[in-house]
């Protein structure tokens, strides 16, 4: 069982930016497939960005060229820089593997209003 804790949310004017990190357990981290998961209150929770073992990146459409994601498998920790946050990136925010499991953590706020 992987465990992960999530951090560094908050509230963010449009356009501003915030780190998110997210610590997981596990000797093999470094083999694991990651992602960034976010989730609106009523609504499924969706895929935003990827990285594999390999450092293969993928994004969703709505997140290119503003989020970018990272590992640090030394420090067992995967990260999502995201920038010209708009009011749409407003949701919970939680890493897991990819796919995911069912060992959600408990996420993040991010809240992008003016």
């Amino acid at each position: 069982q992987v465990q992960f804790v999530e951090s560094g949310g908050g509230l963010v004017q449009p356009g501003g930016s915030l780190r998110l990190s997210c610590a997981a357990s596990g000797s093999i981290f470094g083999l694991y497939n990651m992602g960034w998961y976010r989730q609106v209150p009523g609504k499924q929770r969706e895929g935003v960005a990827y990285i594999s073992s390999a450092y293969y990146t993928t994004y969703e459409d709505s997140v290119k060229g503003r989020f970018t994601i990272s590992r640090d498998n030394a420090k067992r920790t995967v990260y999502l820089q995201m920038n010209s946050l708009k009011p749409e990136d407003t949701a919970v925010y939680y890493c897991n593997k990819n796919p995911p499991t069912i060992d959600w953590g408990q996420g993040t706020q991010v809240t992008v209003s003016s």
